[in-house]
């Protein structure tokens, strides 16, 4: 079974990614396969330039998601590094939806948040303006749409003790087949989560 979790930009999927391998998962985050691909300086630049150009950003991505693409296939088909026989394998990707990628998985996990709050952090944490963070937010599909489409929602809206247990009981439910709500939290599980794809 091939897991992503997915989801916009300051929702909190490098955190959630933290607890899942803390879980016993292991996870390949998109964003760190880029940074293998570009050095920093290149890519603190283009990123200046790809938000705010839809072009250039489609190209940039064109360039990009084919190695990232290749990457994750190898990574799957790889040994578990714990030497586990059915090890639990998440790939985190950002732009899973808006690459059309949905169907190379059987369950999609978004992470979502409400906006304001993804701004506050983008302008707080990472030392955005309010316009960049507004520029970052339109390149991608809204939060919204991200869990309607996903199997499985993640909201990152309270304290990290509330997110952790969100993840626990994720790793719980895929574990035991992805074929129920986990006990307790209904209101996190999408309709068709019922079986996976």
């Amino acid at each position: 079974m091939r897991i992503a979790v997915t989801g916009g930009i300051a929702c909190g999927k490098s955190l959630f990614a933290q607890m899942l391998r803390e879980l016993g998962a292991e996870t390949l985050d998109a964003d760190d396969i880029v940074h293998e691909l570009l050095p920093e300086d290149e890519r603190k630049r283009l990123a200046k330039i790809a938000f705010r150009d839809p072009g250039v950003r489609k190209a940039l991505e064109k360039r990009l998601h084919p190695l990232v693409e290749e990457r994750y296939e190898k990574w799957f088909a790889a040994p578990c590094a714990s030497g586990a026989a059915a090890p639990l394998r998440v790939a985190v990707i950002p732009l899973l939806f808006e690459a059309h990628w949905e169907k190379k998985y059987d369950i999609i996990c978004a992470v979502v948040c409400d906006e304001e709050r993804q701004i506050e952090r983008m302008t707080g944490r990472r030392g955005l303006t309010r316009q960049e963070a507004h520029e970052r937010l339109a390149a991608q599909l809204p939060n919204a749409e991200k869990a309607a489409r996903a199997h499985y929602a993640i909201h990152n809206d309270g304290s990290a003790e509330d997110l952790r247990k969100q993840a626990a009981a994720f790793v719980a439910w895929i574990r035991e087949g992805a074929r129920r709500p986990p006990d307790g939290a209904p209101e996190n599980i999408n309709s068709q989560t019922e079986k996976p794809r």
